[in-house]
């Protein structure tokens, strides 16, 4: 249930849409993660609420990790501004 601006926390989950991808994100913690149907979206959230509650497994080395997933680490944009749906 959702709550007003009256100091009480927001819950629930809201829906974005791009072309072919659905992105879900919890209102309350910002997490948000994406997927082909609002299933998968959600599906794919709540592995990542899992972790981020959890705090997940610590990166020890960031540049390995990102050449681990497949990301080259000097491609990354170092920009820290927050993304959009967090502004």
């Amino acid at each position: 249930m959702s709550k007003t601006a009256d100091g009480h926390r927001k819950e629930g989950v809201e829906f974005s849409y791009e072309e072919d991808l659905v992105t879900a994100r919890d209102i309350e913690t910002g997490v948000a993660s994406s997927g082909d149907s609002k299933a998968e979206a959600l599906a794919m959230l709540a592995e990542a609420l899992a972790l981020h509650e959890d705090g997940g497994n610590p990166v020890e080395d960031e540049d390995q990790f990102l050449r681990d997933i497949g990301i080259d680490p000097d491609a990354v944009d170092e920009d820290e501004t927050p993304p959009p749906w967090l502004g």
